[in-house]
């Protein structure tokens, strides 16, 4: 009969046991899904970027005007043409000048003949005093018929002399003539592209006046040679040097990215108000045939490079908490919090020289509610960014 009952009181107590275990069970918390990622080795790269958006400029852009007024006679350019160094962009009317050159080059085609003409007459007045004084020697010339000769010599080796001068003087004022001439004709100061002309023919332009900015004739730009121009934050300029390594990005390429190197750190903080202070940095592409499709004015970006380290153990910054602490999935799959020691960092990557291994489960979705140390995770492996 004993038997019987701890028979039974066994099966109650099993039981019990089963339903308590059932009940634990069903009561355990959900395991928490988190982003993870694989711990590798990769490039880490300490960058600069800039504060707003920069813009692709022309190495040389010139804004041509006149000067003096005019008006427009003739325009051989329109915009959009591509022109060579020293050919005419816009030419005024200028046919009062153009009879002055023609005057002063007749005048000096007079002068040379003149000048020609004067010197004959003093190369014959050499020989003659020559010859009087050999008839001197033999007593065959006066004395006063010698001395009339050297005279005459002298005398006419002066008008050869001064209608050299002449000359020189008729030269000048053709000069002066053709430089009043060029004043009335634009002309590409350098080989590129017309972006913009302001006036047709028969308007009148006249030069900007002192301390008043005006549109240029014609504004002239080289898109052979393209840069960026881009503001970087005070804070981080004295960081920057002239030839180190860049990235260029342009809205208008989508995600290309495109190779550059710094041509030129500006020597001054631009303080404009209500804004940041910044500082002007130019980057150059390295690749000059990579910009070919590209126009000047479209905005873009600059990373620059100050250090690069290469195949080093490297976590994405989003996943480092305050502190260097990360969040790593252990066994059976609980969360462990670990304290590691980096060394170069960016917006995407942190190197790590301390705390973790190649192939370590790095928790990305740190700020996930309910991830803690200790909880049970459900990983969900995912590229970098996530969260």
């Amino acid at each position: 009969m004993m038997h019987g009952k701890t028979g039974f009181v066994l099966s109650i107590l099993a039981g019990v046991a089963v339903l308590a275990l059932l009940v634990a069970w069903l009561a355990r918390p959900e395991p928490i899904p988190v982003r993870t990622e694989t711990v590798a080795r990769g490039q880490v790269r300490d960058t600069v970027a800039n504060t707003k958006a920069g813009t692709i400029e022309a190495c040389r852009r010139a804004g041509i005007s006149p000067r003096l007024g005019g008006q427009i006679d003739r325009m051989p350019v329109t915009e959009g043409d591509v022109v060579e160094a020293g050919e005419i962009l816009m030419e005024f009317w200028n046919d009062d000048l153009r009879a002055q050159a023609r005057l002063a080059e007749s005048e000096l085609k007079a002068s040379e003949a003149r000048r020609q003409q004067a010197c004959i007459v003093a190369d014959r007045a050499d020989r003659e005093a020559e010859r009087q004084r050999r008839l001197g020697t033999r007593n065959l010339a006066s004395e006063e018929a010698i001395d009339n000769a050297e005279s005459e010599a002298l005398a006419q080796q002066a008008a050869c002399t001064a209608a050299r001068s002449a000359v020189e003087v008729s030269r000048a004022q053709l000069e002066v003539a053709h430089a009043a001439l060029d004043q009335t004709q634009l002309r590409a100061p350098f080989p590129g592209i017309i972006a913009e002309v302001n006036g047709e023919v028969g308007e009148f332009v006249t030069p900007s006046p002192v301390g008043i900015p005006t549109p240029p004739a014609v504004d002239l730009m080289d898109i052979s040679c393209l840069y960026v121009s881009a503001p970087i934050d005070e804070v981080d300029a004295p960081q920057i040097r002239v030839d180190m390594p860049a990235n260029i990005s342009l809205d208008a390429f989508g995600d290309r990215v495109f190779a550059g190197r710094v041509r030129r750190v500006a020597p001054y903080v631009l303080d404009v108000e209500k804004q940041a202070r910044t500082v002007d940095v130019e980057v150059a592409f390295v690749d000059p045939a990579s910009c070919d499709c590209m126009l000047p004015g479209y905005s873009a970006d600059i990373e620059v490079v100050l250090a690069q380290h290469d195949n080093v153990l490297r976590i994405p910054t989003q996943a480092v908490r305050e502190g260097n602490r990360v969040y790593l999935v252990g066994d059976g799959n609980r969360l462990e919090e670990r304290s590691i020691r980096t060394g170069l960092r960016n917006w995407a990557w942190t190197e790590v020289i301390e705390g973790l291994e190649a192939g370590d489960t790095l928790v990305l979705s740190v700020d996930r509610e309910g991830v803690a140390p200790g909880v049970v995770a459900a990983p969900e492996p995912g590229p970098s960014g996530d969260d």
